[in-house]
């Protein structure tokens, strides 16, 4: 239990450090440049699941001896666009679906508000798809860890 709640803090060490660079690209690309908050959403997600993949196979989960790394990635590659879309989805959902076709609450908030804060509701609910899934298929399973000394 206590290398569990080690991982998770690790892994919300990461996350934190992943979200500040998801966050700043997507408000740069939002605010100063003007981009679509969805192609904004894209390019700071690309960014900073790349960073991550790199911090958690080194800190955070233990490698699979079984598994070479090209396949290791495709697998962090096939679960993060997953989380792409469901991250997309929130945040359209948040800005399209609610701010756009509500009108109390479009007249309560700016659109930057509405778009930053879909983000963060996306980027939490995430973070936990991410810490689940990557435990379940790219962390090395007590099973396949041999304890040496017992018969």
């Amino acid at each position: 239990m206590k290398k569990l709640i080690e991982q998770i803090i690790k892994f919300g060490i990461v996350g934190v450090l992943c979200f500040g660079i998801d966050f700043a690209i997507y408000t740069v690309l939002c605010t100063v440049f003007n981009v679509h908050y969805l192609i904004a959403g894209f390019f700071g997600f690309l960014i900073s699941v790349t960073v991550n993949y790199l911090l958690s196979m080194k800190y955070i989960f233990i490698r699979r001896d079984n598994v070479e790394k090209k396949k290791e990635f495709t697998i962090f590659l096939i679960l993060s666009v997953i989380g792409l879309l469901l991250n997309l989805l929130i945040i359209w959902v948040c800005v399209d679906g609610l701010y756009v076709h509500i009108t109390f609450i479009n007249t309560l908030v700016s659109e930057n508000f509405a778009k930053l804060s879909g983000k963060i509701v996306a980027t939490a609910v995430v973070m936990v798809y991410n810490f689940v899934t990557r435990k379940i298929f790219l962390e090395k399973k007590e099973s396949d860890v041999i304890e040496y000394g017992e018969s």
